[in-house]
């Protein structure tokens, strides 16, 4: 598998841990409208991106208020067949496409699917409020979740007390909260957290990031696992480290560009694009808004992180939108 932190490095996404405040790029354009440019929109895929894709919506249609744009967010494995059933224009993914979803869309199109990687997400690993934890290794997030503990630890990690908690906390059975197999925050924390693992029986599947959080911030024992832009106070993201011994790091803009922390990931929105064939100007538009300081504006309010003028230049070179 290539590492997030080894994709930054290749399209220069680069960052320190000391830098201050993540901002969107300077060198990103504003976005100017155009003429021409109606009609309605749909997008099927990652309730992650949900809210994101709301915002871009609503900034898009500020300038083209005509244009009508459906947003369903049931989870990423909804993308692929909506984009090859022609149902949906834009497929959000939390994940890259999996080998078998690319090979169906070929065998009706006759090519791949293409995505675009609109913004940057940490997973958080968040904990009850009141909850003391300080740190856990990428390894006791794995004996905490899975069955498998391909991450090397022996044994299962049930209480607070076997990741060093005390008092009160340490008899204090560990409940587990995570999100449903639909999802592509469930196949990429399998992924990367379990180590290509399998999921605990114990793990309380939710249908989305918000229901995840809700269960975690009422429930004074548990852990769960979502995109950081569903934080609230009601919870707290536990720092993590790499590895046991290794500096902990929190799920901050900063420490996820710089490939610090280990859970981070591009967020996808893949596209029916015929690469012999322009893109229409309403989907063409709708990628250039993604890629101007406004929609980059749109990621942070959303809570995620952005991407910078050198991704941005990257990918719509491959949408053929560059000016």
């Amino acid at each position: 598998m290539r590492t997030f932190a080894a994709m930054l490095a290749a399209t220069a996404l680069t960052a320190t841990a000391a830098t201050a405040d993540v901002s969107v790029d300077p060198n990103l354009p504003t976005y100017e409208p155009v003429s021409g440019v109606s009609g309605s929109l749909t997008s099927i895929g990652s309730d992650t991106l949900n809210n994101l894709m709301t915002l871009w919506a609503e900034g898009f249609r500020s300038h083209y208020p005509n244009v009508s744009i459906e947003i369903q967010g049931a989870g990423s494995g909804t993308a692929p067949p909506a984009l090859i059933e022609g149902t949906a224009q834009f497929g959000p993914m939390s994940r890259p496409m999996r080998g078998t979803e690319i090979e169906q869309f070929e065998a009706r199109f006759g090519y791949e699917p293409t995505p675009i990687r609109g913004a940057i997400d940490a997973l958080g690993v968040f904990v009850h409020r009141d909850n003391p934890i300080e740190c856990l290794t990428m390894q006791q997030v794995d004996a905490i979740f899975s069955s498998t503990r391909n991450g090397g630890l022996d044994d299962a990690l049930n209480t607070w007390g076997e990741v060093g908690l005390e008092g009160e906390w340490a008899n204090r059975p560990i409940a587990l909260y995570g999100r449903n197999s639909a999802s592509g925050t469930y196949g990429y924390f399998r992924e990367v957290a379990l180590f290509g693992g399998d999921y605990r029986g114990e793990v309380r599947e939710q249908p989305g990031s918000s229901a995840v959080i809700q269960g975690v911030a009422s429930d004074i024992g548990a852990i769960g696992y979502s995109g950081v832009g569903y934080a609230t106070a009601d919870v707290r993201a536990v720092p993590i480290a790499a590895s046991e011994g290794g500096e902990c790091f929190e799920a901050s803009g900063d420490n996820a560009m710089a490939g610090d922390y280990p859970i981070a990931r591009f967020l996808y929105i893949y596209v029916n694009k015929d690469p012999n064939q322009p893109l229409d100007p309403l989907r063409g538009e709708f990628i250039r808004y993604v890629y101007t300081q406004d929609g980059q504006r749109d990621v942070m309010r959303a809570g995620f992180f952005p991407v910078t003028n050198g991704l941005a230049e990257q990918d719509l070179g491959i949408f053929g939108l560059m000016n």
